[in-house]
């Protein structure tokens, strides 16, 4: 059921993942379903970049530099993470959102649909047994200078994905009854 496949979606983090790798096929298939997610006039906003192996620590070491660049006052664990968790990950992917060259839509609309794609493949993980969750850091507003991007395309984060080995606990909610007005 559907209800159940949301309800065990959770936060894996790479300090979770253990080695094992994931298939190119399993990482298609997940981007297939970040491909069906719903988009206001068919923009289809996402873009995505998949990275392993060298590609993942090249990553860590960028977003490390930058963190010691700007940061006035770094701290070196985080510095350390920064370098650590792409390399730990089974793969990371980019998530970034192509702005409609005509603004057919609000920008705003694009980034939602860019986020459904992710809980498409957020789910899709779910599903195959592998851990993951969107990270957005605030020196994705760098990404420009790590990779080649066109006009009017944003990074929104990265997306770690890995195997993990440890039982995951289960969500907690408060009732939606507290969330929900109903109107006559």
């Amino acid at each position: 059921m559907i209800l159940d496949l949301i309800k065990n979606r959770r936060s894996v983090f790479p300090a979770q993942y253990n080695d094992k790798p994931i298939a190119k096929a399993d990482i298609e298939k997940i981007l297939e379903a970040a491909n069906w997610a719903p988009t206001h006039k068919k923009t289809e906003p996402w873009r995505f970049r998949v990275l392993q192996g060298e590609s993942q620590e090249k990553l860590g070491l960028f977003l490390s530099l930058k963190y010691l660049e700007n940061d006035p006052n770094p701290k070196e664990f985080k510095a350390k993470k920064l370098i650590d968790n792409p390399k730990r990950a089974g793969a990371i992917i980019a998530i970034c959102m192509q702005r409609d060259p005509s603004q057919s839509v609000p920008e705003w609309e694009e980034v939602a649909a860019t986020a459904m794609a992710v809980q498409n493949m957020w789910l899709c993980c779910t599903d195959m047994g592998i851990g993951c969750y969107w990270s957005s850091p605030g020196l994705i507003k760098h990404m420009a200078d790590f990779f080649e991007m066109s006009n009017g395309e944003a990074c929104l984060g990265f997306f770690y994905m890995g195997y993990t080995d440890e039982t995951i606990p289960d969500g907690q909610r408060t009732p939606i009854a507290d969330k929900v007005v109903w109107m006559d």
